[in-house]
Protein backbone atom coordinates (compact mmCIF):
# COMPACT_ATOMS: atom_id res chain seq x y z
CA UNK A 1 0.00 0.00 0.00
CA UNK A 2 1.23 3.48 -0.82
CA UNK A 3 2.25 5.77 2.03
CA UNK A 4 -0.41 8.46 2.33
CA UNK A 5 -0.57 11.70 4.27
CA UNK A 6 -3.21 12.94 6.65
CA UNK A 7 -3.83 15.79 4.20
CA UNK A 8 -4.84 13.34 1.46
CA UNK A 9 -7.20 11.60 3.84
CA UNK A 10 -8.65 14.94 4.97
CA UNK A 11 -9.25 16.02 1.37
CA UNK A 12 -10.94 12.72 0.48
CA UNK A 13 -13.15 12.88 3.58
CA UNK A 14 -14.20 16.41 2.68
CA UNK A 15 -15.02 15.36 -0.91
CA UNK A 16 -17.11 12.45 0.40
CA UNK A 17 -18.95 14.76 2.80
CA UNK A 18 -19.72 17.14 -0.07
CA UNK A 19 -20.99 14.21 -2.17
CA UNK A 20 -23.22 12.99 0.65
CA UNK A 21 -24.80 16.45 0.89
CA UNK A 22 -26.27 15.95 -2.60
CA UNK A 23 -28.86 13.54 -1.22
CA UNK A 24 -32.35 14.93 -1.39
CA UNK A 25 -31.42 18.15 -3.19
CA UNK A 26 -33.02 19.26 -6.43
CA UNK A 27 -32.82 22.15 -8.82
CA UNK A 28 -30.51 25.05 -8.00
CA UNK A 29 -29.61 23.63 -4.58
CA UNK A 30 -28.45 20.40 -6.24
CA UNK A 31 -26.47 22.30 -8.89
CA UNK A 32 -24.74 24.44 -6.27
CA UNK A 33 -23.86 21.45 -4.10
CA UNK A 34 -22.70 19.48 -7.13
CA UNK A 35 -20.25 22.29 -7.92
CA UNK A 36 -18.94 22.15 -4.33
CA UNK A 37 -18.50 18.39 -4.62
CA UNK A 38 -16.78 18.72 -7.99
CA UNK A 39 -14.35 21.32 -6.63
CA UNK A 40 -13.55 19.10 -3.63
CA UNK A 41 -13.13 16.07 -5.89
CA UNK A 42 -10.81 17.95 -8.23
CA UNK A 43 -8.71 19.06 -5.24
CA UNK A 44 -8.27 15.52 -3.94
CA UNK A 45 -7.50 14.17 -7.41
CA UNK A 46 -4.86 16.86 -7.95
CA UNK A 47 -3.32 16.14 -4.54
CA UNK A 48 -3.23 12.40 -5.27
CA UNK A 49 -1.54 13.03 -8.60
CA UNK A 50 1.02 15.38 -7.05
CA UNK A 51 1.76 12.91 -4.25
CA UNK A 52 2.22 10.06 -6.71
CA UNK A 53 4.56 12.13 -8.88
CA UNK A 54 6.56 13.34 -5.88
CA UNK A 55 7.02 9.87 -4.43
CA UNK A 56 7.27 7.87 -7.64
CA UNK A 57 4.29 5.79 -6.55
CA UNK A 58 1.55 4.55 -8.81
CA UNK A 59 -1.22 7.13 -8.96
CA UNK A 60 -3.78 4.34 -8.93
CA UNK A 61 -2.24 2.77 -5.83
CA UNK A 62 -2.16 6.11 -4.01
CA UNK A 63 -5.82 6.75 -4.84
CA UNK A 64 -6.85 3.28 -3.71
CA UNK A 65 -4.88 3.64 -0.47
CA UNK A 66 -6.56 6.97 0.27
CA UNK A 67 -10.04 5.57 -0.40
CA UNK A 68 -9.31 2.48 1.70
CA UNK A 69 -8.03 4.58 4.61
CA UNK A 70 -11.12 6.79 4.50
CA UNK A 71 -13.48 3.81 4.38
CA UNK A 72 -11.72 2.18 7.34
CA UNK A 73 -11.93 5.41 9.35
CA UNK A 74 -15.65 5.72 8.59
CA UNK A 75 -16.32 2.14 9.67
CA UNK A 76 -14.57 2.64 12.99
CA UNK A 77 -17.27 3.01 15.68
CA UNK A 78 -14.97 5.31 17.66
CA UNK A 79 -15.13 7.86 14.81
CA UNK A 80 -18.84 8.52 15.19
Amino acid sequence: MADISDELIRLECFAEEERARLAGLTGDEYDEQWRRWRTASEAVQAAITAHAEATGASRYEVEQAVKCAVRQAQEDPAVE
